[in-house]
């Protein structure tokens, strides 16, 4: 009687760990990928549409730009971006990132109902095993720090922990790009991927101390007076600019649909590692719930990884994806034009 009388305790204070900032911060996350994933189908309708009646964006063709069906399609992509950066102000980067993996989802379902795109079974349970993940870290995410103003979280990130982290992040990207990317950019994946993938943990990071701030701000307590604002600001410009800069060599380079999965794997991991050095997330949680939303990230990685290695596939049949192919194979050649890659990228665009 005892025993199950403390699991009932037990159960509830877990439940109790979901606050309120986690719940809009998880409202946000599940908007922003609903706008995200949809963004990728109506982008691609109205590539079609103006692809019908002009030169295609795959041979350099822009009639796109004049086809109202794209601009609904990117506005969705932007809002569905301001959510996400709405996100990361309410709730943790371990709660808010992963969930960038329903997007694909989303894409793939309407890929398969709206484009008439074949979904292969494997697909279906790389979807399943995504939700999966997915509500088991929302289950056992931890609850976000009570920050008061944006000096604290810039009194974080100058912690010895952060700044070692920091510095061997912008080490690692000045001999990727100087050393690496000069002779094997074109022919090694991880090398674009990398410089991606360790620049967006920082961007996301400062992408949270600026909502926070604005969040702040706007509840009556003005951030912008604090110059730690704008510094964050700066970082958030110049890391997103870096980003979109390499990631659209990669995929410029290399079929997106393998860019994508491992991008999403680069990216999520280093994510999650800068915000528990930098916020100390697992500090909060015990050993139980650390271990279960490890296993939970693995899940959406499988998921994510089994989705994209079976979505061109027929049932019954078999592929294998090159590492290397033309680029602009999928049909939309304004790659630049995708939206901000702060958590999720590109997961859909091939026909």
């Amino acid at each position: 009687m005892a025993t199950a009388q403390a699991a009932t305790t037990s159960w509830k204070d877990s439940y109790k760990a979901m606050s309120s900032d986690n719940i809009k911060g998880l409202v946000l996350a599940i908007s922003s990928s609903l706008f995200i994933g949809a963004s990728f189908i109506v982008k691609k309708k109205g590539l079609k549409k103006a692809g019908a009646s002009g030169i295609r964006a795959g041979v350099g063709g822009y009639s796109y730009l004049y086809e109202p069906l794209w601009w609904v399609g990117m506005i969705t992509m932007i809002v569905g971006e301001i959510a996400n950066f709405a996100a990361y102000a309410f709730a943790p980067a371990i709660l808010v990132t992963p969930l960038g993996a329903l997007s694909i989802i989303i894409s793939a379902a309407l890929a398969h109902i709206i484009l008439r795109e074949k979904l292969h079974i494997f697909g279906v349970l790389g979807c399943i095993l995504c939700v999966v993940g997915s509500t088991t870290i929302v289950l056992h995410a931890p609850q976000e720090r009570e920050i008061e103003s944006v000096k604290e979280v810039w009194d974080l990130a100058m912690e010895p922990a952060f700044l070692w982290y920091a510095a061997l992040v912008i080490t690692a990207v000045f001999v990727l790009i100087f050393h690496f990317i000069p002779q094997y950019g074109h022919t090694h994946i991880m090398v674009y991927i990398g410089v991606c993938s360790l620049v967006g943990s920082l961007s996301v990071m400062s992408v949270k101390a600026l909502g926070i701030a604005l969040k702040l701000t706007l509840s009556g307590m003005n951030q912008l007076i604090y110059p730690q604002t704008w510094a964050f600001t700066i970082v958030v410009i110049t890391c997103v600019l870096t980003q979109m800069n390499y990631l659209n060599k990669a995929l410029d380079t290399f079929n997106t649909a393998v860019v994508s999965p491992i991008y999403y794997v680069m990216f999520t991991s280093l994510t999650i590692l800068a915000s528990v050095i930098m916020f100390k997330d697992w500090d909060r949680q015990s050993p139980t719930q650390v271990v279960t939303e490890m296993c939970g990230f693995v899940t959406i990685l499988s998921g994510t990884f089994l989705l994209h290695k079976t979505k061109d596939m027929a049932d019954g049949s078999t592929t294998s994806l090159p590492i290397r192919l033309p680029k602009h194979t999928e049909g939309d050649g304004f790659i630049g034009a995708e939206g901000i890659p702060l958590r999720r990228q590109e997961s859909l665009r091939s026909p």
